[in-house]
């Protein structure tokens, strides 16, 4: 038997915004899709007309687009296989689901929502299945004539899929191995509706696995107590030899372990749970995006690729090329992942100081454009180099590098008790004339001659630097004082420190 040519798909419902979650699902298939060589499909799962959100799917597309997981084939990719939207394969579905019926696999009921509630109050713990099935206004418990009346007179109806009870069935996963469930604990699922001529998740996602080849599905545990059903589906058009093999990755879980992690969890917190922005066309409500935020796309991936799989080594800062090479379905966790927010910052620190300072200027620009700051790129990269080891986000680099753009307009009051003595005033305006004696204001240089000039009068070291960043910077933070200085120029420098005396006396 020939080696299948790995094909995996990723298929969200255009309901609203792509959890984080399901943008790990994303990346793993992507991940698992590039290092086998094989094609990734993105297929659109809208059979559930009720809960279309209009702009849900272009919000997707974009979303995986920003974090470079790229498909092969898909909506708005083409390729051999589509339609790619569930909601333009309506006739092919009626197909899959005639030849269940004719093959006494599948049966049609008329039950209404009414009836099957009334039903649930009689019963405790009622399902629909082998047990409950011939007490129902169903096509097994009525005469063909009096279904195709029904028919024909337009009653809606859905069909149901015939399980037969006490069958082992057996799921292959790769992740949790066999998975052995009894088919008794099953329910008859619907499979199709009439209402709008669609079928359910169950039907059209095991018809299209089929025939647009994929060899593997991999997916949320959340999917784990349909793959029984999925088996039998397979079974019961006889294509057991095409059958995926299935991956259950494990649960993102709130940042404590202790549940599913949900949009709640980043309200409460103040971290993002979608990878864009998301304005909500229903309500009009904004919910924060890793873009947003100041996440580069590089860091959310690697922060998500280690949430619930990691290499076998203690490396943690992976590239998508590394992240394919290493990448594996046995090294997924069984259990699930504690979403850990500030990790994802400390990612995202990590890769800014791996930019160069050009690419950072390149990001920084816009914001210094909102600030209303018109400023050389050259100057502004030179400025960023020194900063940027002190930031976790581009829009950081703001607080770390104001001064060097604006001028200070007050002082800090607790540096300015500390540092700025009786004395200080004179002593500035000797610094002042030392400067402007400098031909040569590079760093090196000027902090030699300063240092000779203090070291020379006997003044206090700390006292005088402490009092000439004070000046210059509006209080005692900010990169090497020197470095400072030969990016301002002797001549703002200079203007700074006269305003300090004047301002402070």
């Amino acid at each position: 038997m020939t080696e299948r040519k790995v094909r995996v798909r990723f298929a969200p419902s255009p309901t609203g915004p792509l959890h984080i979650g399901g943008v790990r699902t994303a990346l793993y298939n992507y991940l698992f899709a590039k290092q086998h060589h094989g094609d990734l499909i993105f297929r659109i799962e809208d059979t559930d007309s009720h809960r279309f959100v209009p702009g849900a799917e272009a919000y997707i597309i974009e979303a995986l687009e920003w974090l470079g997981i790229h498909f092969d084939e898909g909506v708005s990719y083409g390729g051999n296989y589509g339609p790619y939207r569930q909601s333009e394969r309506k006739e092919i579905y009626r197909k899959y689901v005639d030849q269940l019926l004719e093959a006494g696999k599948a049966y049609i009921a008329f039950d209404t929502p009414a009836e099957l509630e009334a039903k649930r109050q009689e019963i405790a713990n009622f399902q629909y299945d082998a047990s409950t099935r011939m007490q129902m206004r169903n096509s097994l418990t009525m005469s063909k004539e009096e279904v195709d009346r029904l028919i024909a007179d337009g009653t809606q109806y859905v069909v149901r899929f015939k399980i037969k009870p006490g069958e082992d069935v057996v799921v292959d996963d790769l992740i949790r191995g066999k998975v052995t469930i009894n088919s008794s604990i099953l329910d008859d699922k619907v499979l199709y509706k009439s209402a709008d001529n669609l079928p359910t998740y169950h039907l059209a996602n095991i018809v299209d696995d089929h025939l647009m080849l994929v060899s593997h599905v991999i997916r949320g545990e959340e999917w784990l107590p349909s793959a029984p059903l999925h088996v039998l589906l397979y079974r019961a058009f006889g294509w057991e030899d095409t059958m995926p093999r299935f991956a259950h990755l494990p649960l993102l879980l709130k940042p404590d372990g202790k549940g599913k992690l949900s949009k709640r969890d980043g309200d409460r917190l103040g971290f993002p749970v979608f990878p864009l922005e998301w304005h909500d066309p229903k309500t009009g409500e904004v919910s924060s995006g890793y873009r947003e935020s100041g996440y580069l796309p590089e860091a959310v991936v690697n922060f998500l690729a280690l949430l619930g799989w990691n290499p076998g080594n203690d490396q943690e800062i992976l590239s998508m090329d590394e992240l394919i090479k290493l990448f594996s379905l046995e090294k997924c966790s069984k259990s699930g992942a504690k979403f850990d927010y500030e990790k994802g910052k400390w990612f995202n620190h990590k890769y800014i100081q791996e930019k160069s300072n050009e690419e950072l200027t390149t990001l920084f620009m816009p914001i210094l454009k909102e600030k209303g700051i018109e400023a050389d790129p050259t100057t502004v990269a030179r400025i960023i180099g020194l900063v940027k080891g002190r930031v976790s986000f581009v829009k950081e680099l703001w607080d770390q590098a104001a001064f060097f753009f604006v001028a200070p307009t007050s002082y800090e009051e607790k540096s300015v008790k500390k540092r700025w003595k009786e004395d200080t005033p004179a002593i500035m305006r000797e610094l002042i004339e030392i400067l402007r004696n400098l031909d040569d204001l590079s760093s090196a240089h000027a902090e030699k001659v300063v240092l000779d000039w203090i070291e020379r009068n006997g003044y206090h070291l700390g006292n005088v630097m402490n009092a000439f960043r004070l000046a210059v910077v509006g209080e005692c933070k900010g990169p090497h004082m020197f470095d400072i200085t030969e990016i301002m120029g002797k001549e703002e420098t200079i203007k700074r420190i006269e305003r300090a005396i004047e301002y402070l006396g």
